[in-house]
């Protein structure tokens, strides 16, 4: 029994778009994108909050191979990244192969015919010869079971699920959470609400943006002499290198480094900051990098507005018209913003349900065995199956970096499997268990394991306290790697 499809792509986020590319490129044109929301785009379709930008500079957030010459800010608003992403779809005659509100929920190996058997809601099945998963690292919104509050009375929205429609003017509000996407929403709201009490359970490290309009003259550069905006993607992307991979994964050598950027981000907050006991509250007690750090001129700065107040007592309970903190004390609010992130360790890796050969389960294996994926991206016991956001896979700050890398890491094995005249390919044992012993050694020498985290309740950290979310290299060296892999570190054509 032949598959239906070459190949099924789970998600039409950056990273699916990306694996279709790629695809293509290898000839392998007889393939769908099975995507749950109503259009492309991933995150930057689901979250429309206000406030949102992207927090790497533009001209390194998008694909190398396709750049936007015509980014209006150094840091791009979110709708301008949706439209990037309708761009791509286009261009690359994409949009034409996706299947939208199609919820998958979930993938077996089939053995005997050497497919993938997907189940779609609904009933209907698809069958393809190659499953490549792109649900993202961010994909699985996090709702703390807070006390009470399905009792609430008032407004609740979560920052992926924005209600455009409700007017927070004269609001009294409560934001939960402090990580990248309140640092982005608080200033908004702040804006426009009566009273806001932001609730932080840990502090973050926030330094200056640089952040500006790009004039319509260097946007015209950047169309007419693409090796301009090259030059200034690969300024940026050697400044975030310096950030992620010498003061946050080279740690123990680079330690002055990472000291100075903490003292940056603490001269930033003592500069914005008026109040003495708000400044020790917003300053973190974890070393720089052990929880993603974020850039922001006007964070800080609202919470010198005398209708903003900072909570740090944790949540006891929510009531019908407020929320009581450990200490008993009740904030009276209407509307609660959930800015609390989402859930990687416990639903995400993977986002469905992904059964391997031997009736091997992909999310039970992690858990029980450790997170792992050779270079990132496969699984051993899985065949003809690539996971595009696995554990130790995200390279440097920029997603694209990963994705990039990714698509280059495919050419490189489907190539080998097309010369070999094979149609399965599967991961080694040995290869594997290599590579998480290359990566886990070297990781041993980052601030997650040299530094100080206990405090920074970080998604870099999963349930067994591992940081087995990013890469350890630079972006060289995994692209470097993507395109020199031991070509038997598969096996071709065996999957018995």
């Amino acid at each position: 029994m032949a598959p239906q499809l070459d190949a099924i792509v789970v998600g039409a986020g950056f990273g699916g778009l990306g694996a279709a590319i790629e695809l293509d490129r290898l000839g392998l044109r007889e393939f769908v994108i099975l995507e749950r929301e109503d259009d492309l785009g991933g995150t930057w379709y689901v979250n429309r909050y206000p406030g949102l930008a992207v927090d790497i500079a533009s001209v390194t957030y998008s694909y190398s191979f396709e750049p936007n010459p015509y980014w209006s800010r150094l840091f791009a608003p979110g709708e301008e990244l949706k439209k990037y992403a309708d761009h791509v779809a286009d261009k690359y005659d994409l949009r034409g192969r996706m299947r939208f509100g199609t919820v998958v929920e979930g993938a077996h190996w089939d053995a005997g015919n050497e497919q993938w058997v997907v189940a779609i809601a609904g009933g209907d099945t698809l069958t393809a010869r190659y499953l490549l998963t792109a649900t993202g690292f961010l994909s699985q919104p996090y709702t703390p079971p807070f006390p009470g509050i399905e009792s609430f009375a008032g407004k609740i929205i979560h920052t992926t699920a924005w209600d455009d429609d409700y007017d927070l003017t004269d609001r009294r509000a409560a934001i939960i959470g402090t990580g990248a996407t309140a640092v982005q929403l608080v200033p908004e709201v702040a804006a426009k609400v009566a009273a806001l009490t932001v609730f932080q359970r840990t502090p973050i490290w926030v330094v200056p943006k640089v952040d500006a309009p790009i004039p319509g003259v260097v946007q015209g550069l950047f169309a007419k002499v693409p090796l301009t905006q090259k030059a200034a993607r690969l300024a940026n992307t050697a400044m975030l290198e310096a950030l992620m991979v010498l003061g946050v994964l080279h740690y123990a050598q680079a330690k002055p480094l990472n000291t100075a950027a903490a003292a940056l981000a603490k001269a930033h907050l003592f500069a914005q900051v008026r109040d003495r006991r708000t400044r020790a509250a917003l300053t973190p007690h974890y070393d720089f990098g052990c929880k993603r750090p974020t850039f922001s001129n006007t964070y800080f700065k609202t919470f010198n507005q005398p209708h903003v107040r900072l909570e740090t007592n944790s949540i006891d309970h929510i009531e019908s018209d407020g929320i009581v903190t450990a200490d008993g004390h009740k904030t009276e609010i209407d509307t609660l913003l959930l800015a609390t992130g989402f859930n990687l360790w416990d639903v995400n890796f993977p986002a469905i349900e992904i059964i391997g050969r031997d009736g091997v389960n992909l999310g039970k294996f992690w858990r029980e065995n450790r997170f792992q994926a050779y270079e990132g991206i496969t699984v051993p016991k899985f065949p003809n199956f690539l996971s595009l956001n696995s554990p130790y896979s995200y390279s440097g700050l920029s997603y694209f970096t990963t994705i990039e890398a990714q698509m280059k890491h495919m050419g490189r094995l489907f190539t080998e499997l097309f010369r070999r005249g094979e149609r399965t390919f599967e991961v080694t044992e040995r290869a594997n268990a290599e590579f998480l012993d290359r990566v886990t050694d070297k990781l041993g020498s980052s601030v997650f394991y040299g530094g100080d985290c206990a405090t920074a309740r970080s998604y870099y950290f999963n349930q067994h306290g591992e940081a087995a979310l990013l890469r350890p290299t630079s972006t060289a060296s995994a692209h470097r790697e993507a395109v020199s892999f031991p070509l038997d570190d598969y096996t071709y054509g065996r999957t018995a």
